[in-house]
């Protein structure tokens, strides 16, 4: 994998530091307030009211944007409201095409905005050439693209769909989650937008939720804060606050998390009671040549399928302690979970099975414990199979 930019890493840690203009507050003060006073008649501040604009969801918006190599962004509650966010961008019964293994949060967003009959969509494998072209045929006004894939970790040529996207006329958007600025930039590669849940390795802790929209263009971003202000999904400011002290960290955490998730991937691969590791960080997997192209890491994330059934895996996670069995990822903690059960509930078992996520299947959110110790139980749970 190609180094990380020390550019990243320097902006990550310095980001927003001695700009206080009240007291020369070397970490940026967090400001509560909901409203702002006017200097007089038509003399509006920088900011007059807390849902259009607050100082340090614009400090994280505004950090997060460099990093991704973006014009502007917009933080929101959630990496769901950041996904409704940009669909205010296209015209209602207009196509989007999403992937069929996206994460079911989106899946079930884009569904229940179709039955609502505010836009229609189409699922695709976007690494099957016909399905690409057949959709793009169809004229889509929006392409979302996610890359790696929740949880299969799948990836798909970013840039190779961006250009094939655009030339259709559609818009490009890019899930950057799993991965984050520090291991990949979709506006680089060609998105028009990169979206993310803050909650996950931006903010590193899980202890918050939000979100985030990021625009290559400054239009395109005035259009996400226009929209941000009418419908009100902009994020509150302490979790903004907090967002952007564990965004400090990011490099940090991530490499460590990222050579254990190399080191378990490994273990896994060669243990009997695993028939197949998902994680484009090994050699023998179909996305490894394409990480390396357009990634500077394979990341921390991992899934695998046990070789056993439903009832065998409910058997494994009983037995979890290190690893924690809930949702969510990117945290320092380890976290396992059962897509099929958790995650991904709201696809039906149709959608679920062609997509690939079966009942055998299991998600590594890796930490930043130590890799021996996180072998030692996964080696525990297994022999007890």
């Amino acid at each position: 994998m190609s180094a990380k930019p020390p550019k990243s890493v320097t902006h990550c840690v310095s980001a927003q530091l001695g700009k206080d203009p009240g007291y020369g507050a070397v970490i940026p003060p967090l400001y509560l307030s909901s409203t702002y006073k006017f200097n007089g008649l038509d003399q509006m501040g920088p900011y007059d009211y807390g849902r259009g604009g607050n100082p340090n969801r614009d400090a994280l918006a505004e950090t997060i944007a460099t990093l991704e190599g973006g014009a502007g962004g917009v933080v929101t509650a959630s990496g769901m409201a950041a996904i409704d966010l940009v669909l205010n961008l296209i015209k209602a019964d207009q196509l989007v095409i999403a992937p069929h293994d996206a994460y079911g949060g989106t899946h079930r967003l884009l569904n229940s905005r179709q039955a609502q009959g505010r836009l229609r969509v189409l699922f695709i494998d976007q690494n099957d050439p016909a399905a690409v072209a057949a959709a793009l045929a169809a004229k889509p006004a929006l392409f979302f693209i996610e890359t790696p894939s929740n949880p299969l970790m799948r990836l798909v040529d970013i840039k190779a769909l961006s250009i094939a996207a655009k030339n259709a006329g559609a818009l490009v958007v890019c899930d950057n989650t799993f991965l984050s600025p520090a291991r990949q930039t979709p506006l680089a590669l060609g998105a028009d937008i990169v979206v993310h849940s803050t909650t996950k390795f931006l903010n590193g802790h899980s202890d918050v939720v939000g979100g985030i929209a990021i625009a290559k263009e400054a239009e395109l971003a005035e259009k996400l804060c226009w929209w941000a202000n009418c419908i009100g999904v902009t994020g509150a400011p302490f979790d903004s606050y907090l967002t952007l002290r564990g965004l400090r960290t990011l490099h940090a955490r991530l490499d460590i998390q990222e050579a254990n998730a190399l080191a378990i991937a490994r273990f896994l691969q060669q243990h009997p009671q695993v028939s197949r590791v998902y994680y484009p960080g090994l050699p023998e997997d179909p996305g490894y040549a394409l990480a390396k192209a357009q990634q500077s890491g394979p990341g921390a994330i991992l899934s695998f399928d046990l070789a056993s059934d439903r009832d065998g895996v409910g058997r494994f996670v009983a037995g979890t302690q290190l690893f924690q069995l809930a949702e969510s990822l990117g945290g320092t903690e380890s976290l396992i979970c059962h897509p099929a059960s958790m995650t991904h509930r709201a696809m039906d078992e149709e959608a679920r099975q062609k997509a690939g996520i079966g009942d055998s299947l299991l998600r590594l959110s890796v930490g930043l414990e130590c890799a021996e110790d996180q072998i030692a139980e996964l080696e525990t749970l297994l022999a007890a199979l």
